[in-house]
């Protein structure tokens, strides 16, 4: 076993309670997202060392294989003692793998119970409603979509709503129907358009999650971040993942991997403090990357 780390925690509007750590489950899956692990054993001690490790925040969704890496996260961490689940809805997947919207507000609550009968859960810690691609944000209302999963709040089977891909005027809108405690939205040192919406979660107390907090399907690469992880003797990656942890004081970061060397060295970048030239350099990143 692992040593655990004693990993900052942020306790978000409504009372939720977090590790800024956290681990998203998506690269369990197979190639594309898609399809059983690789290796299924190395995917089982993943999780279970993120957890070992001090992580109490696990992001996963059913359409993470679809249906794959909520199995695993169940068979490994079930009954989820001191650890909050947090899954989305909004996508199904095709026969093919392709990413399919479904934001049906009666197709919503049933995969709130796919999900729940996969994970083995009773109620579900976290919900992000999954609304935008990663191409942007736009202000559609998402009154029918949201109510949809507050009525299951109300009854019981949702602790905490959140949102996903969404913009501030979304974020406004749902706020009139029920709490939000999290956003997840694409940002990183290069993708940097929801700045003003990081502050306005910090000052709403709402965690922001940032996915693809690394670049996701096309790496971080720059190299400022290669200069700045030298001096500090650090990986780029530890770089980039401590600079979003420093963003704010509701920044998570849900960094994913497939291997524990990897999940090892993720983890690392919560004690990495980076100096305040360092974070200059790094703004740079945004306005420089081609």
């Amino acid at each position: 076993m692992s040593d655990k780390h004693d990993l900052e925690t942020v306790t978000l509007t409504g009372g939720l309670t977090i590790t800024r750590m956290g681990y998203g489950a998506m690269q369990l899956a197979g190639p594309n997202v898609f399809g059983e692990p690789r290796d299924r054993g190395e995917a089982l001690a993943v999780l279970r060392e993120a957890v070992e490790l001090g992580v109490t925040h696990i992001d996963t969704s059913d359409f993470y294989g679809p249906v794959v890496t909520n199995r695993l996260v169940r068979e490994a961490l079930h009954p989820y003692s001191g650890i909050t689940i947090a899954t989305k809805v909004g996508a199904r997947r095709g026969a093919d793998g392709a990413w399919i919207p479904s934001l049906d507000p009666q197709d919503l609550q049933a995969q709130v119970h796919d999900n729940l009968d996969h994970l083995g859960m009773d109620v579900l810690d976290l919900v992000y409603l999954r609304l935008g691609s990663h191409e942007g944000t736009t202000d559609e209302s998402l009154k029918a979509e949201f109510e949809a999963l507050a009525e299951l709040r109300d009854q019981g089977k949702i602790k905490h709503l959140g949102l996903s891909g969404v913009s501030s005027a979304q974020l406004t809108e749902a706020q009139t129907i029920a709490p939000v405690v999290a956003i997840q939205n694409l940002y990183n040192l290069v993708n940097r358009d929801d700045d003003a919406l990081l502050t306005r979660a910090a000052a709403e107390n709402i965690a922001f999650a940032s996915f693809f907090p690394l670049g996701g399907f096309s790496p971080l690469q720059h190299g400022i971040l290669d200069s700045v992880a030298t001096r500090l003797d650090a990986s780029p990656q530890q770089v980039a993942l401590a600079w979003l942890l420093q963003r704010s004081t509701t920044s998570v970061v849900i960094p994913g991997t497939s291997t524990r060397t990897h999940l090892r060295d993720n983890i690392a970048a919560a004690t990495l403090t980076l100096p305040t030239n360092a974070i200059t350099e790094l703004d740079t990143i945004a306005t420089t990357h081609p």
